[in-house]
C-alpha cells in the first residue's frame, strides 16, 4: 500500500517518488487444516425441548429453551442450555453431538482430539520457553554472584560466610 505521507521525509520507508510504504502485512504460516465437522442425519436424532434450570430467573424456568438431542445409533445424549434462544441452543447442541459422535468413531483422528493435541503442544511450548527464560536468569544471577565473590577475593579480602564479615588478610 502506497500513500502520500506528510512526514515522509522523516520516515525510513520512503520510495524515490516521495510515497510512503506502510508495512502492516504479516507473514502467517498456514495452520494444519482440521477435518470437516461430521454431518449427522436428521433421521438419526431425536430432539426434545426442555425447561431450563439454574440461574437466569423466572424466564429460564418457564420457557422450553433448553435442547436435548439423542443420537439413536450411538446412544449419545447432549443437552444444551447455553443461551435463552431455542434455535441457538439447538445449533450448539448439534455441534456438540457431532463432535462427540466423531470422537467416538475416529478417536485420536477426530476434530476434537486434534484441537486438544494442538492446545497441549502450544502449552508445552510456552512452558518450555518460560523454563528456558528462568534458567537463563538463574545462570545470570549465579555468574553475577561468582563475579562479586571473585572481586572480593582479588582485592585481598577474605570472606567469612559464617560470621558475615570480611577481614583483611595479612599477606
Amino acid at each position: 500500500m502506497l500513500r502520500l505521507g506528510p512526514w515522509s521525509r522523516f520516515l525510513g520507508a520512503c520510495t524515490p517518488s516521495g510515497l510512503t510504504r506502510s508495512f502492516t502485512q504479516t507473514l502467517s504460516l498456514p495452520a494444519k487444516p482440521l477435518p470437516p465437522r461430521l454431518q449427522i442425519n436428521d433421521a438419526d436424532v431425536t430432539i426434545s425441548y426442555l425447561k431450563g434450570t439454574g440461574p437466569g430467573g423466572q424466564k429460564i424456568n418457564k420457557t422450553n429453551s433448553a435442547v436435548q438431542i439423542s443420537h439413536k445409533p450411538s446412544g449419545i445424549v447432549v443437552k444444551c442450555q447455553a443461551t435463552r434462544s431455542r434455535s441457538q441452543n439447538e445449533k450448539i447442541a448439534r455441534q456438540l453431538l457431532a463432535d462427540k459422535v466423531e470422537h467416538q468413531e475416529k478417536g485420536e483422528k477426530s476434530r476434537v482430539a486434534m484441537k486438544a493435541e494442538a492446545a497441549r503442544k502450544k502449552k508445552a511450548s510456552k512452558m518450555k520457553k518460560a523454563n528456558r527464560k528462568y534458567r537463563a536468569l538463574d545462570k545470570e544471577k549465579e555468574t553475577e554472584r561468582e563475579m562479586a565473590e571473585g572481586h572480593n577475593v582479588d582485592a585481598g579480602e577474605e570472606v567469612n560466610h559464617g560470621a558475615g564479615d570480611a577481614e583483611k588478610s595479612a599477606s
